[in-house]
């Protein structure tokens, strides 16, 4: 069954840019991406740049209205996510529990709804 693991934290969390903690800290992150590959459960998944670069699009009266930013101001943000193949909701959490923001953020991990495609017409 296919998983996404949301990943949240606080927006300042982690290391300072451009020092050697942040240098460790990348190297988890690519340290635990390699053994989910290794493992065969990695089915895909990105960092998102921060915040501040969202646009947030709402659609009003038929009118497209567009606002720099997030939707609402929060203490955490979405920092991106990572989708697994595995066989139940108990080995989701051991890879979440895995993930190298874990300890100071949180891994939502939800199910992907499968969906059946559909049928075409030749």
């Amino acid at each position: 069954m296919r998983y996404m693991l949301i990943l949240v934290d606080a927006p300042d969390a982690g290391a300072e840019p451009g020092t050697p903690e942040e240098a460790a800290e990348f190297q988890q992150w690519m340290d635990y991406t390699q053994e989910m590959v290794e493992a065969g459960v990695m089915v895909g998944g990105e960092a998102l740049l921060g915040p501040e670069s969202a646009t947030t699009v709402r659609v009003r009266d038929g009118k497209t209205l567009t606002t720099d930013g997030p939707f609402a101001e929060t203490k955490e943000v979405l920092g991106g996510y990572y989708v697994i193949d595995v066989a139940d909701l108990d080995a989701a959490i051991e890879w979440a529990a895995k993930v190298p923001v874990s300890d100071r953020g949180s891994v939502e991990v939800r199910p992907i709804m499968e969906m059946d495609e559909p049928a075409t017409t030749a």
